[in-house]
């Protein structure tokens, strides 16, 4: 498969685009002003223990305190011990990364977190997951370093293997290496770039991830306040490490700055990608020049369409994300569960695409048009596994159920595209919708009618409303407002307000 990886990077922000087979199926902002944590170690400090949700919260010097789960702390370093003692104590990485293969976490260690930790206590911890709305970072204090093809887990003592390395004889040769060159009692797992490495390729990697660990020992020496001790690279680098690996990638980036710095980066740790990097020198922008402006945009909006005249709409929630797939405008020929089937494995191949592309995570419900036959079910539920193995993030589906119904998960490491780009409407306050000038009209007029009950001493009522509502009024209930005079004996008059929300108005009486 070709790929390139396109990079646009000024002075305020760094967009990385995948691209396969020229079609942009990845996509990665970084604003300068907002930059992500992820991968960052920092010395914290215990400021509250819940024993009831079995969580602690962190300070890191950020706005947000860590949250710390009682599965993500390093049972054997907060109580001084080493497995030989037998314990039985479960061992775990820091971070899941897409794709790779993670010793499997067993939470049930039965000690409970406030015999690990005490308020007031200097913690060493890597956040796992950027904050997201008011939820404060996801920390861990299972440390892990992410090389050019080995993540190395200094506090682990477990070796494994990319799962998406299939070849059993492969990973047998790779544990064997590394159990060979890297430090006893430590964790690395290969990632998928070191498929058919050799020693000789390992090496660089390790000698760097040793050393960038033994300096931040020396820096976490328990003294001072929470401070960052590492920060993980930039975009353009992770993006370099975890993304430049194929076989005829290319990277073009139109920095030249940017273009020194990852020639000068390559060259030290992986000299064979130097000529596979090319600095854009067209006077069109970059993402323009590919096409790229266009499908960002597209890429935000609700309804995408098929090739058959078929659509999918994606509506995110904040507790999951519904996929409808609908025939449109495709009819098909004659026989209906082929129309339906052919519609759901284009919107399949489609949705998969969309996820990647949106970078779309959690809960995921994608409604399927209805199929009778459990044939048809059956092809659909595979296509999907087929199209997610293309999927670097992790993902889990279950079958398709009566209802037409596909229910999976997709692991969630950023901010969505929308959540990166946009922010919730203003005037509807990211509902979607706002009440109708009927319903508002409506409102207005229940709330004149008790005013009036209320005060029955021929006050006058003075009613400012948004232009819309003020047409309205005059057009359907200017008989009330005449029959509420008369019969109260009060004056109403209306005034427009251009500053005033359609859902807001302002009653007072004089």
């Amino acid at each position: 498969m070709h790929s390139e990886i396109i990079i646009n990077s000024n002075p305020r922000e760094i967009r990385v685009a995948l691209m396969e087979n020229n079609q942009l199926v990845e996509l990665f902002i970084e604003h300068k002003s907002n930059k992500g944590i992820v991968g960052n170690i920092y010395q914290g400090l215990v400021t509250k223990i819940l024993p009831g949700m079995q969580v602690a919260f962190v300070d890191l010097g950020l706005e947000k305190a860590g949250f710390l789960y009682v599965g993500d702390i390093d049972v054997l370093d907060m109580l001084d011990l080493d497995d030989s003692e037998g314990n039985g104590i479960p061992l775990a990485p820091a971070m899941e990364k897409e794709g790779e293969d993670k010793p499997q976490r067993n939470l049930d260690h039965g000690i409970p977190i406030q015999d690990l930790l005490t308020e007031g206590q200097k913690i060493i911890v890597q956040v796992a997951k950027n904050p997201l709305g008011t939820k404060g970072a996801r920390i861990t204090t299972y440390i892990s370093l992410p090389g050019r093809y080995v993540v190395y887990m200094p506090t682990v003592n477990h070796i494994n293997v990319s799962r998406r390395i299939e070849d059993e004889g492969e990973k047998e040769r790779l544990r064997g290496l590394l159990a060979d060159i890297g430090n006893p009692g430590e964790g690395y797992i290969v990632r998928t770039a070191g498929l058919g490495c050799q020693k000789d390729d390992f090496l660089p990697d390790l000698n760097f991830l040793h050393r960038l660990w033994e300096n931040l020992g020396k820096n976490s020496d328990g003294s001072g306040g929470p401070r960052l001790l590492h920060e993980d690279f930039n975009l353009i680098f992770r993006s370099i490490r975890d993304l430049f690996a194929q076989d005829g990638a290319r990277l073009v980036i139109d920095s030249k700055d940017d273009y020194q710095k990852c020639i000068e980066f390559c060259s030290e740790y992986l000299p064979h990608l130097v000529e596979r990097i090319a600095l854009h020198d067209s006077p069109i922008p970059i993402f323009e020049h590919n096409g790229l402006e266009i499908e960002i945009n597209r890429s935000l909006d609700r309804k995408v369409w098929l090739k058959s005249g078929g659509f999918i709409s994606i509506d995110q929630t904040e507790a999951l994300v519904a996929i409808d797939v609908n025939t449109g405008k495709f009819v098909g020929h004659s026989d209906p569960e082929e129309t339906i089937l052919k519609t759901n494995l284009e919107a399949v191949r489609e949705v998969v695409y969309q996820l990647r592309l949106r970078n779309i995570g959690g809960i995921i419900i994608v409604d399927f048009i209805d199929m009778v036959s459990e044939e048809s079910k059956e092809i659909v539920w595979n296509a999907l596994q087929q199209a997610l193995k293309a999927d670097r993030s992790r993902t889990r589906i279950l079958k398709i159920s009566e209802l037409g119904l596909a229910e999976m998960t997709r692991k969630r490491v950023r901010e969505s595209l929308t959540q990166t780009l946009c922010d919730p409407c203003f005037y509807c306050g990211g509902k979607g919708f706002i009440k109708s000038t009927t319903t508002i009209c409506y409102e207005i007029v229940r709330e004149i009618q008790k005013m009036v009950c209320q005060n029955r001493d021929g006050k006058s009522i003075n009613v400012e409303v948004h232009p819309a509502i003020y047409d309205l009024m005059f057009e359907e209930e200017g008989s009330f407002l005449e029959e509420t005079q008369e019969k109260y004996n009060i004056e109403i008059s209306f005034q427009i307000n251009q500053k005033l929300h359609q859902e807001k108005y302002k009653i007072t009486t004089t």
